[in-house]
């Protein structure tokens, strides 16, 4: 049986004119029929009938065939809405197998970029940018890394300047930098902070925290991990590593609508604080520590004892000492470090009582005590 639905308030839009067209509407058992004026009838199976909702309307109701995406319905006919079986169920998914392949494709695309891409792009970049250019990079991000580690967000933390200190340091320097051709200078500050680190930025900076002296328990060990940062320097590894960040951050930041950057600019100063380099980078910097050691008549082992007294303290993957693990393993790398100690090494303390004493130190009063739950980057050491 066919009924005529016919309302002087009716109106259909076909999706590709901007005024609204007046139909005849047809309704049968299965079918509605929309009749237009000069036009070829458009057929709606009731079953495919959905009603459009939010549309605000109070004695409208607006009407959408779920095989058409753009072509809308307005009418007031409350019987014809009484005919359509499934008029407020959801419309199924249209091509998600289609839609499922996209997806797929889309993350492969950016795992690609940020897996592969950037960091060769990144690595061929590096070997371009000039020493002022990297200690530019490396200024500021120690400001930025200096901002980022104050909770109050009102001044920057502090760095230690204890002259009887930072004479002890610059002795240690010294004596690990002697005869080598460095590509920047060595730029050395300690941060007067509990987090039990160390890492280098680009342009030469080695940075402590005051939280790895206190954890030393000879200056040897610190030495240890100052060669350590140094052989990242000469490798130019922080530089790599921050432009590979940078890198990917910023595409993931363009993705997920940071445009101003507040993130990425937490998230690149976390990613060089605990910077984890490849397993390459991580052993011929601990090869170079040995041989720096060795120069400054200071024995490998002390590379060691540092990292096996924070393994028993912490475990082999547990707070501070997780970052240690940063390819190989933490218990390989103390077996490499006992293993490059010669009988033939000549051994001297690589400071005084006085100096160590003077290094301890360094920030005068105690470090600046963050609760765990309220530090911003987690305790780590590189």
């Amino acid at each position: 049986m066919t009924t005529t639905a016919q309302s002087d308030h009716d109106a259909f839009f076909d999706g590709d004119l901007a005024i609204p067209l007046t139909p005849d509407l047809l309704v049968d058992d299965t079918t509605l029929t929309i009749r237009l004026e000069g036009r070829d009838p458009v057929r709606w199976p009731l079953a495919d009938i959905r009603i459009v909702a939010d549309q605000g309307y109070r004695d409208m109701a607006m009407l959408r065939n779920i095989h058409d995406p753009v072509a809308r319905l307005a009418t007031s006919d409350r019987s014809l809405l009484a005919r359509c079986p499934n008029l407020r169920k959801r419309a199924p998914v249209k091509g998600r197998g289609r839609l499922l392949k996209w997806a797929v494709g889309a993350v492969a695309s950016v795992a690609l970029i940020v897996g592969v891409l950037v960091p060769r792009m990144a690595d061929q970049l590096s070997t371009y940018i000039s020493a002022s250019g990297e200690k530019a990079l490396g200024d500021a991000t120690f400001d930025q890394i200096r901002s980022a580690l104050d909770r109050t967000g009102l001044n920057p933390i502090e760095t230690c300047k204890a002259p009887a200190g930072i004479a002890a340091l610059e002795v240690m320097k010294d004596k690990l930098t002697a005869d080598l051709d460095l590509p920047a200078e060595l730029t050395v500050h300690v941060l007067d902070h509990d987090m039990v680190n160390a890492f280098a930025l680009p342009g030469g900076y080695v940075v402590f925290f005051k939280g790895l002296i206190d954890a030393a328990e000879t200056p040897e060990e610190v030495a240890a991990v100052f060669g350590h940062e140094i052989g990242h320097v000469v490798s130019r590894d922080p530089t790599r590593h921050a432009m590979r960040s940078a890198g990917s951050i910023g595409v993931l930041g363009l993705l997920f609508g940071d445009f101003a950057g507040g993130a990425i600019v937490l998230f690149l100063t976390e990613r060089l604080i605990v910077a984890q380099y490849s397993q390459e980078a991580e052993t011929d910097a601990d090869v170079f520590a040995y041989d720096r050691l060795r120069e400054a008549n200071v024995s490998p082992e002390a590379l060691g004892d540092i990292f096996q007294r924070l393994k028993d303290k912490h475990g082999e993957a547990e707070g501070v000492v997780a970052h240690f693990l940063s390819h190989p393993g933490l218990t390989e790398r103390i077996k490499a470090a006992r293993a490059a100690a010669r009988d033939s090494d000549v051994i001297e303390p690589i400071l005084t009582d006085a100096q160590w004493a003077d290094l301890k130190a360094i920030c005068g009063s105690k470090a600046r005590q963050v609760p765990p739950s309220a530090t911003l980057l987690p305790p780590a050491a590189e």
